[in-house]
C-alpha cells in the first residue's frame, strides 16, 4: 500500500493537470461557462460580500503575511488558515493545488478574478503521512464548519480517500466511511453544503463521493467555445457490464447516482502562489465553481433578509434549498428562445454525445439523475433567477418558478398548486432534497467529533414528487413523476401534454428513521402568457 504522500501525486495526476498557459479565451466563469460574471455587474453587484465558504485538502493556500510562497502575492486572501483543527504553522502544509482551487472562489486579481472574490474562506490542511487517514479528514471539516460562528454556507472538498486506505475490511463504496458519514452528518449539523469533486472510477478518489448529503461534480469541457460536454476524462462506468463490475469499488453501490452538476474543468486559467498564469484540468476545478457560486447567491439571500423582503426568511440559508437550486436551474437542453424549455443556455451532452433527453434519467421517474451528467450543467445566472423567485407556502397557490423549505410527515403530503394553467410542450424543472439522517456517537458529550468517535446511520426516509392534475388526487395518474427508492434527491424534468392546471404534490413515501422530513424543494414551470 503506498503512503499517503504518493498516494496523493499519482491520484491528482489524473484529475487536476497542469499545462503551459495558452492564448487567452473567454472565462469559464462567463457567458460560454456558468455565466456567474453577470452577477458581479450592476444590478446584481454580487461577489459574495461577507459570506463565509471552506476549503478542505491535503494542503492548503498559501496565506499573505504568514507563508513565503506568497510573499509577492496578495490574490487569494484567507479568512482563516488552519492545520486540521489547529491554527496553521508558517510555511507548512502550503500547496499550489489548494492555492489554485482557492484562487476559482476567491481571487481578486483583476485578469483572473475569481467568482466570489468578496466571500470569506477559510481553509484547513490535513497533511500528509501514513498516520493520518479519515478521522484527521473529519476533524479538518469539522473545525472549518464551526469558523464564522458556525455559519459557513458551503465546503469544497477537491481531494479524497481511495478504497484502498479505507481500514474497513473489503470496503466498498456504500456510504459507510467514516468520512462519507462525517461529511453526512456536518451537512445537516452545522448547515453547510458539501461540494465533492466527483472522481468516482479507476484512479480517482472515490471516498467520500458516496456520500447522500452533498454534492459531487463532474467536469465540462468546450465544443465550439462553450462549456457542453462531459469532459472525457471523467470517471464514470458507461455501460451496464461496467456499471456490474464496478459497483461499489469505482461507483456507488446500488442504482445510487453519485454526480449532481457538471461545471467546466477543462484548460481552465488560473494563477499559481508566484502569481504566474497557468491551465488546468479536473474536477478539483469544477467544484469550486459550485462552491463559490453558493456565495453569490447567500449574498443576495441575505441581502433580502437585511431589507426584511417578502415571500422571504432564513430558510434560504438552508443547504437543502441550495442543493435544489442549483440542480434545479442547471442547463440540460438549449432553449429554442420561446422559453419552453425553461430558457437554458446550452444543450449538455455526455461522453457518448447523447444529451439528457436520451437518458435513463429522462425516461425513468426511479432514475433521478445521470449517471455522467447528473442535473445538468451549472449555470450560476439561472441559480440566481431559480433563487430570486421567492419562497413560496403551499398554503396558497404557487407562481410558476420559486422555492420552499419545509418538512413533510407520513400522514399527509405537502401540494403547491400552481397559480397559473402551464402551456402545452413548454417543460417542467422540479428538485427535492433532503438529507440521510446520520448522527454522532457522541462518548464524551461534548458535541464534536473527536478523534476515536464514530457515526451511526439511521438511514435515508423515502420521499418522492409528482406532478399532477390540480384536481387529482391519486399518484397513479401523474404527469410526471420521481420516485426513486434510493436516492436523497427527486428530479423531475418533462414536457407538459395539454395546457392546464397542475400542482406539486411532496410525497413521504417510507419511512425509515424520523416520521418527518424536512426537505428543500424548487420548482420552474412555464404558464400560459
Amino acid at each position: 500500500m503506498p503512503n499517503k504522500q504518493t498516494w496523493i501525486i499519482w491520484g491528482l495526476s489524473g484529475c487536476c493537470l497542469g499545462a503551459p498557459v495558452l492564448a487567452a479565451v473567454e472565462s469559464p466563469f462567463g457567458t460560454n461557462g456558468i455565466d456567474a460574471l453577470r452577477l458581479h455587474q450592476p444590478p446584481y453587484n454580487l461577489i459574495g460580500r461577507k459570506i463565509a465558504i471552506g476549503q478542505v485538502e491535503i494542503g492548503r493556500p498559501g496565506k499573505f503575511g504568514l507563508d513565503k510562497p506568497v510573499s509577492k502575492n496578495r490574490a487569494v486572501s484567507l479568512a482563516g488558515a488552519f492545520l486540521r483543527n489547529a491554527p496553521a504553522k508558517s510555511n507548512t502544509g502550503v500547496d499550489p493545488h489548494a492555492y489554485n482551487v482557492a484562487s476559482i472562489m476567491v481571487s481578486t486579481d483583476k485578469g483572473f478574478r475569481g467568482i466570489a472574490p468578496g466571500a470569506r474562506l477559510y481553509s484547513s490542511a490535513v497533511g500528509g503521512g501514513r498516520s493520518l487517514g479519515q478521522p484527521e479528514e473529519c476533524l479538518s471539516a469539522q473545525h472549518v464548519a464551526l469558523q464564522n460562528g458556525g455559519d459557513v454556507r458551503a465546503i469544497n472538498f477537491s481531494f479524497g480517500e481511495p478504497l484502498n486506505r479505507d481500514p474497513r475490511p473489503e470496503a466498498v463504496l456504500d456510504g459507510n466511511a467514516l468520512l462519507t458519514l462525517c461529511i453526512d452528518w456536518s451537512t445537516r449539523v452545522h448547515n453547510s453544503l458539501y461540494v465533492i469533486a466527483g472522481n468516482q472510477g479507476k484512479g480517482g478518489i472515490p471516498i467520500p463521493t458516496d456520500n447522500f448529503n452533498g454534492l459531487n461534480v463532474a467536469f465540462s469541457s468546450r465544443r465550439g467555445g462553450i462549456f457542453n460536454k462531459v469532459d472525457v476524462s471523467n470517471l464514470a462506468a458507461v455501460s451496464e457490464l461496467m456499471m456490474m463490475r464496478l459497483a461499489g469499488k469505482e461507483i456507488n453501490l446500488g442504482p445510487r447516482r453519485a454526480i449532481g452538476l457538471v461545471a467546466p474543468g477543462n484548460n481552465i486559467p488560473l494563477i499559481n502562489p508566484d502569481g504566474k498564469k497557468n491551465k488546468v484540468t479536473g474536477t478539483s476545478f469544477a467544484s469550486p465553481q459550485v462552491t463559490a457560486t453558493v456565495a453569490l447567491l447567500q449574498e443576495f439571500g441575505d441581502r433580502q433578509l437585511r431589507t426584511k423582503q417578502p415571500n422571504w426568511s432564513i430558510d434560504s440559508r438552508r443547504h437543502e434549498v441550495m442543493k435544489a437550486v442549483l440542480l434545479n436551474s442547471a442547463d440540460k437542453i438549449q432553449d429554442y428562445g420561446d422559453g419552453l424549455r425553461l430558457g437554458m443556455t446550452r444543450s449538455l451532452i455526455d461522453k457518448q454525445n447523447q444529451d439528457w433527453l436520451a437518458s435513463d434519467a429522462y425516461k425513468d421517474p426511479k432514475i433521478p439523475l445521470d449517471a455522467q451528467m447528473g442535473a445538468g450543467h451549472l449555470n450560476a445566472f439561472r441559480a440566481y433567477q431559480q433563487f430570486s423567485a421567492l419562497q413560496w407556502n403551499p398554503a396558497q397557490t404557487v407562481p410558476a418558478i420559486g422555492w420552499d423549505y419545509r418538512t413533510v410527515n407520513t400522514e399527509k403530503s405537502v401540494e403547491y398548486e400552481l397559480a397559473k394553467p402551464l402551456k402545452q410542450g413548454s417543460f417542467v424543472s422540479i428538485t427535492l432534497a433532503w438529507d440521510r439522517l446520520v448522527e454522532l456517537n457522541d462518548k464524551n458529550k461534548n458535541g464534536q467529533f473527536d478523534a476515536g468517535e464514530n457515526f451511526r446511520d439511521r438511514g435515508l426516509n423515502n420521499l418522492n414528487v409528482y406532478l399532477v392534475k390540480a384536481d387529482d388526487n391519486e399518484n397513479a395518474n401523474a404527469i410526471c413523476s420521481s420516485i426513486s427508492q434510493v436516492d436523497s434527491v427527486e428530479h423531475i424534468f418533462c414536457p407538459v401534454p395539454t395546457t392546464g392546471n397542475y400542482k406539486i404534490r411532496v410525497q413521504f413515501q417510507k419511512k425509515v428513521n424520523e416520521a418527518t422530513q424536512p426537505y428543500g424543494l424548487a420548482w420552474w414551470t412555464v404558464p400560459v402568457r
